[in-house]
Parts: C-alpha cells; sequence; structure tokens
C-alpha cells in the first residue's frame, strides 16, 4: 500500500475502476469488510457513495446523504479521521479524501477490529493517494461528475458549474481560499474564480444580469474574457477592459457585475477592481467591517468608461469574503452575515463558505430568487513560505516542523513522534 503502489495501480486501471482497484487494495492488506468513497456534491452538503464500477448506474439519481449533523460532515469539517464501533465486531474507520484543502470526498472502511498506529497512517496516506487519482481520473470519465448530482441539472446549471474552477478550495503557506454557489431555482448567472501564479493569486467573483441560459451565456463571456486576459498576462485594468469589451461585441446588451482582486505572494500588495458590485467584507480582530473602494461600472455598460485599480488594506490574519447580490437580497437581509462570519472564524475558508451559503438558503426555505455565491480568503502572510502538505500546517524558515513532529523532510524532529 505504497503511494507509488497505489497510484501505479489506480494508473493501470480503466478511470472508471481505479477506485475499485484501491478498495481491492484497502481490503486486501488490511482485511477489510467493505471499503467505501464518497463524493462530495456540487453543493458541499450532501456526500454521494459511488459503488462499484460494475454496479454504478448513471441512469438514475446519486443517493444523497445529508452532511449536517452527521459523522461524515465532522471529519470533512475538522479534516480528521474517525474512527467508531460498527455493527457486529466491526470498526468503522472514516477519513478524509482532500487535496490542498479541496475536499473531494471521504474514504469509509469496515474492520474486523480496532486499528493501529501503523494501520491508521497507511488509511491516511490511502485517503491523500485517492483525492489525487480523482483529480486525475474525472477528466476522462462522466462518473465522477454523475456522483456529484443528486438532482439533474438544466442546462443553464450545467453551462454555469463548467465555468467554476475545477477545485473550490485551495491551500497555499500564504492563503487559503474556498468559494461556494448556489443556484437559484432559475440560475442567475453567478461565478467564481482563482488562480495561484508563480508571485500571485487572483480572485474573481461575477454576476451576470438575467436568468437561465441567457445569465449564464453572458456569464461565459466574462469568464472567457477575463481568463484569456489573465493567461495572457495582462494586468487587472487591461483584464476588465477586455471583459467590458467583449460584453460590448457579443453580449446583446447585457452586462455583468464583477470583482477582480490580485494579491502578491512576494510582499502581500493588493490590486482591486470593482465593477458595479457589492463591496467585500473584511474580518480583522473577530470584527467584520464592509471594505468601500470606489465602484465602477459593470462590464458591457454603454458610454464611455474604464476601470480604476485599487488597494485593499489586507493584513496576515485577515478573512476577506467576496460575494454577489444574492448573499443580500430579500430574505437574505434576515441573515447577519457579519455575525455569521465572526461565528464561524475558527473554520477553514471551505466550511466558513458552506456554512455561510447555507444560512441563505435557510433563510429562503430552500428557494433562492437569485444565485448566491461566496468566495473566503484567509491570508496568512507572505512570512509564510512553506505548507506540509500531510497537514496542511504553515511552516516558515524559522520553524519547520509540523504539529505532527514531521520535518520537511518527512524524518521525525527531535521532539516530534515517529515518523
Amino acid at each position: 500500500m505504497s503511494l507509488a503502489g497505489t497510484l501505479e495501480a489506480a494508473e493501470a486501471a480503466a478511470p472508471v475502476e481505479s477506485l475499485d482497484v484501491v478498495a481491492r487494495m484497502l481490503k486486501e492488506n488490511l482485511g477489510a469488510a467493505s471499503v467505501s468513497f464518497l463524493i462530495t456534491d456540487f453543493t458541499g452538503g450532501s456526500v454521494v457513495r459511488l459503488g462499484a464500477a460494475g454496479s454504478v448506474d448513471t441512469d438514475e439519481p446519486a443517493q444523497r446523504i445529508k452532511l449536517r449533523g452527521t459523522l461524515y460532515d465532522d471529519v470533512i469539517r475538522t479534516q480528521r479521521p474517525s474512527v467508531e464501533k460498527g455493527q457486529g465486531s466491526l470498526v468503522r474507520v472514516v477519513a478524509p479524501v482532500t487535496n490542498r484543502g479541496d475536499a473531494n470526498g471521504l474514504l469509509e472502511l469496515f474492520l474486523p477490529g480496532a486499528p493501529d498506529a501503523q494501520m491508521m497512517r497507511e488509511i491516511g496516506e490511502t485517503a491523500h493517494a485517492l483525492a489525487y487519482i480523482v483529480i486525475a481520473n474525472r477528466s476522462f470519465t462522466d462518473v465522477y461528475q454523475w456522483g456529484r448530482r443528486t438532482a439533474p441539472l438544466s442546462l443553464a446549471a450545467e453551462i454555469q458549474h463548467r465555468l467554476l474552477p475545477a477545485s473550490l478550495a485551495c491551500e497555499a503557506a500564504q492563503f487559503a481560499v474556498a468559494g461556494a454557489l448556489e443556484p437559484a431555482e432559475h440560475v442567475g448567472g453567478d461565478t467564481f474564480d482563482y488562480v495561484i501564479d508563480r508571485d500571485t493569486v487572483q480572485l474573481s467573483v461575477t454576476d451576470a444580469m438575467g436568468h437561465d441560459v441567457d445569465a449564464a451565456l453572458l456569464a461565459t463571456l466574462a469568464v472567457g474574457a477575463l481568463r484569456r486576459a489573465r493567461r495572457a498576462g495582462a494586468d487587472l485594468a487591461e483584464q476588465a477592459r477586455q471583459a467590458d469589451q467583449a460584453m460590448h461585441d457579443h453580449g446583446h446588451k447585457g452586462y455583468v457585475t464583477g470583482q477582480l482582486l490580485r494579491i502578491s505572494l512576494l510582499d502581500g500588495t493588493t490590486e482591486f477592481v470593482n465593477a458595479g458590485h457589492p463591496w467585500p467584507l473584511r474580518m480583522r480582530n473577530g470584527l467584520v467591517e464592509e471594505l468601500k473602494p470606489k465602484v465602477d461600472t459593470p462590464f458591457g455598460f454603454p458610454g464611455p468608461h474604464s476601470y480604476r485599480v485599487q488597494s485593499l488594506d489586507l493584513r496576515p490574519g485577515d478573512r476577506l469574503v467576496m460575494l454577489t447580490d444574492g448573499m443580500l437580497e430579500r430574505n437574505a437581509n434576515n441573515v447577519d452575515l457579519s455575525e455569521l462570519i465572526v461565528r464561524t472564524r475558527v473554520l477553514h475558508p471551505r466550511e466558513a463558505a458552506r456554512t455561510l451559503i447555507g444560512a441563505i438558503v435557510d433563510a429562503n426555505e430552500g428557494h433562492l430568487q437569485d444565485d448566491a455565491t461566496v468566495m473566503c480568503l484567509d491570508w496568512h502572510g507572505t512570512t509564510q513560505s512553506r505548507r506540509d502538505a500531510a497537514t496542511g500546517a504553515d511552516l516558515t524558515d524559522a520553524s519547520r516542523v509540523s504539529r505532527t513532529g514531521r520535518t520537511m523532510t518527512g524524518q521525525p524532529s527531535q521532539s516530534g513522534g515517529p515518523a
């Protein structure tokens, strides 16, 4: 069950069967009575159990298991494996399947007895490897997409989901970021995006006018224009200009609001463009403040205009929340976002974003009139230059030992436990 052996066995199998190969290896090596992979659905509020390749019936909706209040929810939130008594003499182990903060799902095993430390280490390493296997194979098969859909998507929702980044969360030494989107009953055209370059991290949140396919097509224009400009090395002002031009050329008088943010990973300086979008919220030292940079016109608005590149005051320890107006409209006004941001300050951005979205959905009794979207960024600062992949701990040059007692090379420290 070495990492290399696990990846090699998965690579040798067909993409749809790679999970089954890992399951068989765990059964053989650990004597597990059963092994399952549970994938998180699009909402982040449920998981879906994927069966053996031969039993996956993609003509039927996936069976959803709601996370709230369950052991699965605890494991995803804490990112720590859980061991508990199962049926009869079996012991149930649930481990997170996560890569760089993006919670792909869970690995669940039923073992004949309580696992020892070596066995738990093996399960944890296999779960980590499984995250890479899922990422590598989801490009070749629709099974993982099927598993994430607990209800059929409309055409507009299908387009909208394809505009989102492949991973909805990411951790680096200097920051952690996560996004969450809950579509309205008639899709409202929200999107979010991020990318990490060698020296910067860039984020965007956009909201297209209208609903359904028309809104999804406007969102496609905006996201495509922003990505094209960004990938060509354009600065933030040029990215905004090209998004605006794309709407004028092809948007049929439609428009898109948006926010663009770029942060230097070298010195922490920020650049920000606000194109007619709601202001972001910043939590610092337990206090939430609405940041109010100058607002320019949405992408595609008629008349001559330009986009100002401004700065945001962002310091290590801050949490920045970028959102769309679906988080603020109608029944959403019954939710005190500032209080909820403070209350979720100890949660990972992934869980904080999910909690904020969940509160809006609950306030609207599950029926949103407009898309609700959140991006949550924790800024750690530029002094954090390394990260322990096994734990997510941030490591500096002066403190290279992680919470597990491992050094950067994976060897035990003088005071740490066994590697």
